[in-house]
């Protein structure tokens, strides 16, 4: 089994000890990363600071060729990436390949706006004045990834670090770190200097909290859930924080939908990725009109999923991350049958090694219910009913969390009152709550936090504005005081 290094300072390094990552469908080792400390998070930031003149100074263009070589670099090794994702990550070999290309993606966009960097320039409300702003990078930042898109979120917050000119310290999950070291190798290969980029790998408690408590790092980019995040915001200080959360994703089918096009919807978001995205349909709100007919086909076509380790092109469903995530989802089954939910399949791991659990399906399910509410991050879906769409949306909004939604439908009037009234960053129309494209928004409101990442607006959490004023009145002006 191959031992894996850190990289600070354009130097591999070792670390004080070491953890395993472990396959989930074997659930054998795969190799062994360094165990970091902050003595290692001491020494990133020593080095990205000394890099950050040279790098923020780099003209953006420049910058943003270094960015295109990165996705070259990507798209010529996808298909062994793609292996490598669904290997130690788990998911379905297309859904891999698919996180690969998302990184591609997203470098390739963010290289682009190296031409860009937009700014603005208005009027002055004083004679011969002119003012604009720009971005500046905000310095050091601290970009904290989770395993579940363990190819495609690394270069959501490192794309954008970038190309606003930052330097970086870069902590992976420990059930990932393989497939980040990849990532950063491509950088290294791409031409990133030495110190631009720093890979620390190991626990949160150490290397995660260094980080978020370092004073010389001055923003924060986390992916994960909201406690830890809540714990950023306690503990980060004055830095600059972006936070993508959890989700609790509802899909509302109106008694005029297209069942079939719902039912493929719904299977893809709730089981797509074993459950385990941030934007997975957990909840599905049905009109009772149509509900007995939609869960038949629910049922019938969840039982028909083939469970299997992602690398096999017969399997349609790999397994979870890893034992606790596993437990955590038995768990859910259990506290919904307890809470009087009524389980109508799955609901149990199988026989034999890997994280692997049934599609789960539950139907009597009331909005105050736990696995109506709590955030799972397995393959259980709740079924909730409804007649009237102002009660739909109700429901939806009834949690704490408001990332992705949807809404399957064929009247306009439906879909525009609850794109107008669900609380959530995204609405989709007749489509799942997956599928998220590099070049618009991602992001949440409510619990799932307030960062916008990817699109236009994913500059803004890696950048500062700075706001100018020239005058060339020669003489003193005062806004907003008169004068005679």
């Amino acid at each position: 089994m191959a031992a894996y290094k850190m990289y600070i300072g354009g130097e591999w390094t070792g670390g004080d000890g070491y953890f395993e990552t472990i396959n989930p469908a074997t659930e054998k080792p795969i190799a062994k990363f360094p165990s970091g400390t902050a003595r290692h998070v001491d020494m990133a930031v020593d080095a990205a600071k000394a890099a950050l003149p040279k790098w923020s100074m780099m003209p953006p263009p420049k910058r943003g060729l270094i960015l295109l070589r990165i996705a070259e670099i990507l798209k010529a090794e996808k298909e062994r990436l793609g292996r490598l994702v669904s290997t130690e990550m788990g998911k379905v070999l297309p859904e891999a390949l698919g996180d690969v290309q998302e990184a591609i993606d997203t470098f390739e966009y963010f290289a682009g706006e190296g031409r860009r960097l937009y700014g603005s320039t208005t009027t002055s409300e004083l004679k011969d004045k002119f003012c604009l702003t720009f971005r500046q990078p905000v310095g050091v930042v601290g970009l904290i990834t989770p395993w579940n898109f363990p190819t495609a979120i690394p270069a959501w917050k490192l794309a954008p670090a970038l190309i606003c000119g930052n330097t970086a310290v870069f902590k992976p999950s420990s059930d990932t770190p393989l497939c980040a070291y990849e990532m950063v190798k491509a950088l290294v290969k791409a031409g990133v200097p030495p110190g631009v980029v720093n890979f620390v790998t190991g626990p949160a408690a150490s290397v995660g909290e260094a980080i978020v408590r370092h004073p010389g790092i001055e923003g924060i980019s986390f992916t994960g859930s909201k406690a830890t995040g809540e714990w950023i915001i306690r503990n980060a200080g004055l830095k600059k924080v972006g936070l993508e959360l959890g989700g609790k994703n509802p899909i509302i089918v109106m008694d005029d939908a297209k069942l079939d096009l719902a039912v493929d919807g719904i299977l893809w978001g709730a089981f797509g990725t074993t459950g385990q995205r941030c934007t997975a349909t957990s909840r599905v709100i049905a009109h009772r009109k149509i509900k007995p007919r939609l869960l038949s086909a629910l049922i019938t076509r969840a039982r028909m999923l083939r469970l299997g380790p992602g690398t096999e092109k017969t399997s349609d469903v790999g397994p979870l991350i890893n034992r606790a995530a596993q437990e955590k989802t038995a768990k859910y089954v259990g506290i919904g049958i307890g809470e009087g939910a009524k389980l109508l399949c799955g609901g149990m791991k199988p026989a034999g090694k890997g994280y692997y659990f049934k599609p789960t399906i539950f139907d009597g399910v009331s909005p105050d219910m736990r696995i109506a509410r709590e955030e799972i991050f397995g393959p259980v879906l709740s079924v909730l009913e409804f007649e009237k769409l102002d009660d739909a949306i109700d429901i939806a909004n009834s949690v704490e969390y408001g990332l992705s939604s949807s809404i399957y439908t064929n009247d306009v009037n439906n879909a525009f009152r609850a794109i107008g009234r669900i609380e959530a960053g995204i609405t989709y129309v007749n489509s799942s709550t997956i599928g998220a494209e590099v070049h618009l928004p991602f992001g949440g409101v409510k619990g799932t936090g307030h960062t916008r990442e990817a699109g236009i607006l994913g500059l803004d959490e890696f950048s500062n504005t700075k706001t100018v004023y020239i005058d060339y009145s020669g003489k003193l002006q005062k806004a907003q005081i008169d004068v005679d």
